[in-house]
């Protein structure tokens, strides 16, 4: 099967695949890369509207947000990364390319599951807006953020139970909606078949 041509972002508000991250019912958008407030320190999505997300993953969203709601009611999902174009990925790949935290970035050529509006960077709020504590901040490129050391991490005690505890209720809410977290960042969950999604679904640019 041919993939999908790719879509500009700028086109995607006319694609019925797509909708707007704020029409999902409680939850939290927080795009960091639309702001100064990431591992870069400056605007990352400027210009480019990037709060969507295609609709098999707003529907994952959605039984996310229900699984919190149902099983832990004092925490609220928030989205701080989406649909992330691949010309952004591409400029991001460009500086870090050669450096010791490079794989923490998917080369362009492979394309990042965020390209296709398929992967969501999240984290949690308590009761009160505020981000919980999850032993490292977002985008922090060291091995506190890395799921596959966690029980290694917390033996050390360079991770708190209260801290893991945390990591696995935002894993279990996105679980509940079909989303997968991956090796060596906490708040990164693909959804779906990551290799299904390069096949079928239309690159955004």
């Amino acid at each position: 099967m041919r993939a999908p041509a790719a879509l500009r972002v700028e086109d995607i508000a006319a694609d019925g695949d797509f909708v707007r991250l704020a029409s999902i019912p409680g939850l939290a958008v927080d795009l960091r890369y639309a702001g100064t407030n990431n591992f870069a320190g400056r605007v990352l999505y400027g210009g480019i509207d990037c709060a969507w997300i295609r609709r098999e993953a707003a529907a994952g969203l959605a039984a996310a947000v229900a699984w919190l709601a149902e099983h832990a009611p004092a925490r609220r999902l928030v989205v701080l990364d989406a649909l992330r174009p691949q010309r952004v990925q591409e400029a991001i790949w460009r500086e870090f390319a050669g450096t010791a935290v490079e794989h923490y970035f998917a080369p362009p050529q492979r394309g990042s599951i965020h390209s296709f509006g398929m992967a969501v960077d999240a984290t949690l709020l308590d009761a009160a807006g505020r981000e919980v504590d999850m032993g490292s901040g977002f985008d922090e490129m060291s091995l506190r953020s890395h799921p596959a050391r966690q029980a290694e991490l917390l033996a050390q005690g360079e991770l708190t139970p209260a801290q893991v505890a945390e990591r696995e209720t935002l894993a279990r809410a996105l679980a509940a909606g079909g989303f997968a977290g991956i090796d060596i960042e906490w708040w990164h969950f693909d959804c779906g078949d990551v290799e299904g999604v390069r096949r079928e679904f239309a690159r955004i640019l």
